[in-house]
């Protein structure tokens, strides 16, 4: 038997029982004289009972445990806070209450205590991160985790591009990343649609990302949440991101360019994975020796083309003679363009 059903056994009682109490003050007489009438209220109560105790017991219960499943231990920490300061403003209006006249000195000091209990928790929930700063200015460690920034600090949000690229995963695994990697829903939603479209290239870039997603949470389950932030009225994705980071005041870290741009102009700070690649480049400068394999033919006469592990395209003077060797080269000029870098060499 589950829940539901003992709870609407123990209400059926309940309330029946209830029912035939407030039968009692009845005339006797009135009772002999209509002995079905005693039963109206008692069945009615039970019935009564049956249907509406899962509503006021077992399905609250359940939503505040799977509340306090989900939520983080800086929001509930913040909602108990919230729930004992509003019952203790309600312990303190219980006492003028109470002294009101019948019924209202009976019920107000329940109401009030419903309500500033409610007020407490929804507001203190409301204002969690600023209570987590508050407290951790005063000294005290809310949440600590092996992440500095994790439980309540700073992170960062990620776009669908990011996820589907999968480098994040590589990166974040090595530590440079300092805070949580945060996926708003309204993303994660954007990926799943990507890994259910038509279109053989989409569908697979899609589930990769989703894949990559999965393996990074079961990995770091502390420091890569889904984020349960929407902006209404909002419609696109890009968007969203922009006006999410605005309202956290956290990065988004994307390889969209056109989202790089409209967030850079609304004043939201941008983590560019392909910048952070060309970043971290080797440096090459003209006299330098190195050794590449040529793999290819270049477009000039004579020409070989190899490349570097970062990807960067080797051109080599005099080198189609040498595809499929690996030789030694010189750097003779380093070329940046808007497409990327390449490096000319010749033999040494």
């Amino acid at each position: 038997m589950g829940t539901d059903q003992i709870a609407r056994l123990a209400g059926l009682v309940a309330f029946g029982v209830l029912g035939f109490y407030l039968e009692l003050p009845r005339p006797v007489a009135e009772l002999l004289a209509k002995p079905w009438d005693g039963f109206v209220l008692p069945f009615a109560a039970a019935l009564f009972g049956a249907v509406a105790t899962p509503y006021i017991s077992t399905r609250p219960a359940r939503q505040v445990r799977r509340f306090l499943g989900e939520a983080s231990l800086a929001i509930a920490l913040s909602g108990l806070l919230g729930l004992v300061l509003g019952l203790v403003v309600a312990a303190l209006l219980a006492i003028p209450l109470g002294q009101l006249p019948f019924p209202f000195g009976a019920l107000l000091p329940s109401a009030g205590a419903l309500l500033c209990a409610w007020l407490g928790t929804t507001f203190f929930v409301a204002r969690q991160r600023e209570i987590v700063a508050l407290a951790r200015s005063r000294g005290l460690r809310i949440g600590a985790a092996s992440n500095p920034a994790a439980a309540g600090g700073a992170g960062v949000l990620l776009d669908t591009s990011v996820i589907i690229d999968g480098r994040i995963a590589d990166i974040f695994a090595t530590g440079f990343v300092g805070a949580q990697l945060w996926v708003p829903g309204f993303v994660l939603i954007e990926l799943q649609r990507v890994a259910d479209s038509a279109d053989a290239l989409r569908r697979g870039r899609g589930r990769r990302g989703l894949e990559i997603l999965g393996r990074m949470q079961k990995d770091f389950p502390d420091t890569v949440k889904i984020l349960d932030e929407d902006i209404p009225g909002v419609r696109e994705v890009d968007d969203k991101l922009v006006r999410l980071g605005q309202k956290l005041g956290c990065p988004v870290m994307t390889n969209d360019f056109n989202l790089n741009r409209v967030a850079a102009l609304q004043g939201v700070v941008v983590l560019n994975i392909n910048e952070l690649a060309s970043a971290v480049r080797a440096v090459l400068m003209p006299g330098e020796t190195f050794r590449l394999l040529v793999s290819a033919e270049g477009k000039e006469l004579s020409q070989g083309v190899g490349y570097l592990e970062d990807g960067t395209m080797v051109v080599v003077d005099d080198g189609r003679r040498h595809i499929g060797a690996t030789i030694a080269v010189v750097v003779t000029k380093v070329l940046q363009t808007a497409a990327g870098r390449m490096v000319f060499t010749r033999p040494e």
